[in-house]
Order: C-alpha cells, then structure tokens, then sequence
C-alpha cells in the first residue's frame, strides 16, 4: 500500500469493526518499547546508525506478513511532507515525537492499521497494536504476536532483574503501555469525573487526553492508561485496566440514567442544539467541534437522536483535525479557513445521512 492510502481516509478500517462496550470505550491500545542490545538508545545515537536500523527493517520487514499481520510497509519520516506526519498523529498511528523530533524515524505499517510499529522514536522500536471497543486482550495477544515474530530475527535488551530496558525508566520492566479512548460525557456533565481521578492515579493508573501524554481531553475523550511497568506482569498490569475500565463504565453508565431521569430536557437541549450548530454553522473551531460532536454522539447511544450512525461522529472527530483539514485542501490553511472548511465537511457530511434516511 501506498502512503497515500493511510492518510487518504479518516477512519481506519480496524475502527468500522464494532468491539464491546463500543458506545464509552473508543479503542483499546496496546504499546510496547523495546530496543536492541548493544545499540545506544534514540537520544544517545546518531543519524546514521539510526538510519542502518531503518534500513534493517525495510530490507527485512517491509512488505512481509507477520503472523496475522499481512503485507506490512514501512514510510521514513524523512519522505513524508509535514502534514502527511500529522495526519498519521491524529489517526494515532505515530505519536507527536516520532512526527515532529525524529530524522531518522520511520512507521511500519499494516492495512487495516491496527498495526504500527515505530522505528527510533524515543527507543529503537514501540509496538502499537489498536482494536475498537473494549478489547485488551485481544490486543494485547496481537502485540505479542508482532513482539515474538520481530524477536525471531532481533535480539532486544533484557535484564534478568529489571526486565526489557527503555529510554525513560518509566517504561523499564515489561515496557507494556496499555490504554483505553474512553468517551465520558455524563461522568463530566454530573462533575463526577474529578471526583473519581485521584482514586484512578492511586492504583497506578494516569488519565491523559486524546492524544496521550501533555494533550487535551477534546470531545470527553479520555485515555486511561498503566502508570507502572516494572515490578508487575504484564497480565496483572492488563488485569488492572480492565479491572478500572469496567468500573468507569458502570460509572458513566449510572451517570446517564442520571441525567435522563433528573435532567432529560435539559440533556436533550443540550445535543439538539449542538446537532444544530453542526448541521447549520458556517464556520467552528476544532475545540467546539469536537464538543458539539460529543454531544450528538451521546444523543445517538441514548437514542434521543435517530438515523445517525455513532461511528460517523468517530469519522468527523478525525476528519475535522488540521492534519487533515489540510490533506484534503492539498495545502496550508490558516486558522480562520480552517474553521469555514471544518463546518463545511460537518454539515455535507451530516446532509448525506439525511438524505439516505429520506430515501
């Protein structure tokens, strides 16, 4: 596949498959940091030696199947324009760092995306695995496959004692992050959220924003990830998440019933104006965009808006970013363009599912 065909649509083909609990948890992720032995880490080395490693992994990777992973293809940073980067950030296929601070970076790639591996980010390799809805195990299982297939040919460094070692200590042990997109509109509407947080970051937990470490929590999207990475198994540390995951769950579940039955007008208001403004507005910002999303698509999962699909709300979160915004114009916008082309997509979008409900 072509670069173009990962950064062409907005939804990733791994995403149109709806996975349990699909109307709070988004996606499930699964990362893990490994290196090689005997090679200075990322931040200690140079171009050209991280640039041997790239070309290691096209020689020997790229176009190869891995296990269920068929047809992988690698992209060095360096051939990608500045916005084919952030387009690739905001499908979460490469992180922020890889995109803006690595020369010799490059992103191993499968088709349905539910595979990416980064080269020379901030360690030699991260393992990313993604699956929609409420999945860590099944991701989890798909992140060890590409770990165990990548290790039959690399040999990675490994303590006895501490485990796989990493760039930040904060990873050194099994170098598993795990995580899960959760959407959490009610817990955030009642003020129950702040509430429940301090209790989150005591089990060793950490809640970021939609796209990970130092980002904003857009749209109620919030990701919930592990915090520890040594002195724990990896199933314990998956078990964990789960475990605080489906509390979240409930959580925000009773919260909703909450609001309908103590609120209801006033929740209904709330999505019906924002469907408005989306469906009508000449011009929005990426902020408010993405909270007018959030509402209708709580308005979807509490069936108060009908005829709509919860995953185009996923699409349109996506496709309304500037990585994007700007892939489609074929070039550079300024914020206000940005703005007038971002309400534009929303309402055609928005106006092509009407018109398949009127025919």
């Amino acid at each position: 596949m072509t670069l173009e065909a990962f950064i062409s649509e907005a939804v990733s083909p791994w995403m149109k498959n709806e996975g349990p609990e699909s109307d709070i948890v988004i996606s499930s992720r699964v990362r893990l940091a490994r290196n090689l032995v005997n090679i200075p880490f990322p931040i200690a080395n140079d171009y050209e030696h991280l640039n041997d490693i790239v070309t290691n992994m096209e020689s020997n990777y790229s176009g190869k199947k891995a296990g269920p992973f068929p047809d992988l293809e690698l992209f060095r940073m360096a051939d990608m324009q500045s916005n084919e980067k952030h387009v690739l950030v905001e499908k979460h296929l490469i992180s922020p760092s890889l995109a803006n601070e690595s020369e010799a970076g490059a992103v191993l790639l499968n088709p349905d995306e539910s595979l990416s591996v980064m080269v020379n980010e901030e360690d030699h390799f991260r393992i990313q695995c993604l699956l929609s809805g409420f999945q860590l195990d099944e991701t989890f299982a798909n992140a060890n496959r590409m770990d165990d297939w990548l290790e039959e040919k690399l040999d990675f460094a490994f303590d006895e004692k501490r485990g796989y070692l990493t760039s930040c200590p904060t990873n050194v042990g099994t170098g598993l992050r795990s995580s899960v997109m959760m959407h959490l509109p009610a817990l955030v509407m009642t003020n129950k959220l702040n509430r429940i947080l301090p209790a989150i970051n005591q089990l060793g937990l950490v809640v970021r924003g939609i796209y990970g470490e130092g980002s904003e929590a857009l749209g109620n999207l919030f990701q919930i990830s592990n915090q520890t990475t040594l002195g724990k198994s990896e199933e314990d540390i998956i078990a964990d998440l789960k475990s605080v995951v489906t509390q979240l769950v409930q959580h925000e579940r009773q919260a909703r019933e909450t609001l309908l039955q103590q609120s209801k007008m006033y929740l209904e208001d709330k999505v019906y104006r924002s469907y408005g403004i989306l469906a009508f507005s000449r011009r929005v910002e990426s902020k408010e965009a993405m909270q007018r999303l959030s509402d209708v698509r709580l308005g979807i999962d509490l069936e108060m808006v009908s005829g709509l699909d919860g995953k185009i709300l996923n699409e349109l979160m996506v496709l309304t970013q500037p990585g994007f915004l700007q892939q489609y114009a074929g070039k550079q916008l300024q914020a206000e363009e940005r703005n007038e082309r971002r309400a534009k997509i929303i309402r055609e979008r928005l106006a092509l599912e009407e018109n398949k409900l009127d025919r």
